[in-house]
């Protein structure tokens, strides 16, 4: 059973940065897709930012030019780089993972913590 550890939540200031990790181990399949969603209290999961493992990312329109995926596929591990955060930018982030044998299953991590203060 693949294992999905998110690391690198944490409380900020508004302005400030963090940096997001997901490995994902315990498997030797192809990994298809790494991203990040995530949620906010009340509110649905979000996409934030895909990296599939041909290199192309795709982000959620309100966060280009903030947030920043990168993706080693040797290691099996995605990156989320935030940068000038926003209170609203506080929620659980989740790192997702979709295999090439079965890319319309999704696989998730337990989430991260993020919290962004004014």
């Amino acid at each position: 059973q693949v294992q999905i550890v998110e690391s690198g939540g944490g409380s900020v200031q508004a302005g400030g940065s963090l940096r997001l990790s997901c490995v994902a181990s315990r498997t030797t399949l192809s990994i298809k897709a790494m991203g990040w969603y995530r949620q906010a209290p009340g509110q649905q999961r979000e996409l934030v930012a895909v990296a599939s493992s041909g290199g192309s990312t795709n982000y959620a329109d309100s966060l280009k030019g903030r947030f920043t995926i990168s993706r080693d596929n040797a290691k099996n591990t995605v990156y989320l780089q935030m940068n000038s955060l926003k209170p609203e930018d506080t929620a659980v982030y989740y790192c997702n993972l979709k295999f090439y044998y079965n890319p319309n299953h999704d696989y998730w991590g337990q989430g991260t913590q993020v919290t962004v203060s004014s």
